[in-house]
């Protein structure tokens, strides 16, 4: 079972390490998207750099990446894996091993070993997680992040309203409909880390000077 979750780390931080923005910023537009705009890796960055269609690309890209690694470590600590209590609660393997993937997956995606360790804020990696986790957890919340994006033109603005959608999403369904708690755990640490990865852009939302997307 270790050398199991040791693959599922490995191999979740790896996926989520692929830097789809530069490589599409490079291969499309001969970009470094590093050397501009926020200086992020991630789609917000190769919108304004590279243009809506490569962004659109990279969401999709990104997405995939991240929900394909927490199917990846469903299917590697599977269904039969067992479970451990822990304080009263029954928490099932294969459960932890979809968060501990969603969390490498992040990180991977945040600070990724392709590129220095330098990616972008996370977002789209933790939506492809909850696409993979629960999908209708992942829809609502990237159907905030799309409303109030638009509607304001702030990225940065819909990504904590999205993240924070969902996690309020998966308060209710946790207290009422019995979903493993370590699900809302997941939630709760992922949001607080994109909640700070965005602090710089809350600070110029509130001074009016955050850049919008066109």
């Amino acid at each position: 079972m270790i050398a199991q979750f040791i693959a599922v780390v490995a191999i979740a931080y790896l996926l989520g390490s692929i830097p789809f923005g530069l490589i599409i910023g490079k291969l499309k537009s001969g970009v470094d998207i590093r050397e501009h705009g926020s200086g992020k890796t991630g789609a917000t960055n190769v919108i304004r750099t590279a243009g809506t269609k490569l962004g659109l690309l990279t969401i999709g890209l990104d997405v995939a990446k991240a929900a394909g690694a927490v199917i990846l470590a469903t299917v590697i600590i599977g269904s039969g894996s067992g479970s451990v209590t822990v304080g009263g609660m029954l928490v099932h393997w294969q459960h932890v091993a979809q968060v501990v993937a969603g969390l490498a997956a992040v990180a991977g995606h945040t600070w990724p070993v392709f590129a220095r360790f330098k990616g972008g804020r996370g977002v789209t990696a933790y939506f492809g997680t909850l696409f993979a986790i629960y999908p209708p957890v992942g829809i609502f919340g990237a159907q905030i992040v799309a409303i109030a994006a638009l509607r304001s033109r702030h990225m940065s603005l819909g990504s904590v309203l999205g993240a924070s959608a969902a996690l309020c999403l998966m308060i209710p369904l946790t207290i009422a409909y019995n979903f493993p708690p370590i699900y809302l755990a997941y939630c709760s640490v992922t949001a607080a880390l994109l909640i700070y990865q965005h602090l710089d852009n809350i600070k110029r939302l509130r001074q009016g000077t955050e850049r919008r997307l066109w």
